[in-house]
């Protein structure tokens, strides 16, 4: 009787073996990345909008923010938002010389958004003789199962995300620039 060494075994065995589809997938992780140009310069901007809790002033969605933790890295803001949720963030980042700053979710709030978790980033940059803003956040949906309810899904969640952020740039723009958030 011949012995088949152990790698020999393994090798037969794995290509007698079916290989069957991985049925279950879990949520994928999604991309909102949103930009304004302002007709201001970046140190302007950055006056409006580098205070990390003062989010209500400019962000037509927000009925009030307030710090919790003050505005170095670490600091935290508690948003509500005019439709009655709110965010708790976390300020990761903040750099006064690039302006920007990048911020996480603490605690999901399905009435605020329909998202479990999201990370953002918002940096000023010169351009032309003003500014451009952008506002990138990655997300994870609302319920994180395999077969969320409509409401909850990654295209729930990239909708919300859409409507929150371009609706901020555009209040951010009516603010620096004057005039009404459109």
């Amino acid at each position: 009787m011949r012995l088949v060494a152990p790698t020999v075994f393994l090798a037969l065995f794995a290509l007698a073996t079916p290989v069957t589809p991985v049925l279950a997938h879990g949520p994928t992780p999604q991309k909102v990345d949103q930009s304004v140009t302002i007709a201001a310069k970046p140190e302007a901007v950055w006056k409006v909008v580098g205070t990390f809790a003062a989010i209500d002033t400019w962000h037509p969605d927000v009925a009030r923010s307030e710090a919790v933790d003050g505005n170095a890295a670490g600091g935290r803001r508690k948003v509500t938002l005019k439709n009655g949720g709110t965010l708790d963030e976390g300020l990761d980042e903040m750099n006064d010389k690039t302006f920007t700053y990048s911020y996480r979710l603490s605690d999901a709030d399905l009435k605020a958004l329909p998202v479990s978790s999201y990370s953002a980033t918002l940096t000023v940059t010169p351009d032309g003789d003003g500014s451009k803003v952008e506002w990138l956040g990655r997300f994870y949906r609302g319920d994180t199962g395999n077969e969320p309810p409509e409401e909850l899904s990654d295209a729930a969640g990239k909708t919300a995300m859409n409507a929150y952020f371009g609706n901020g740039l555009k209040g951010l723009k009516a603010k620096v620039e004057g005039g009404k958030a459109k």
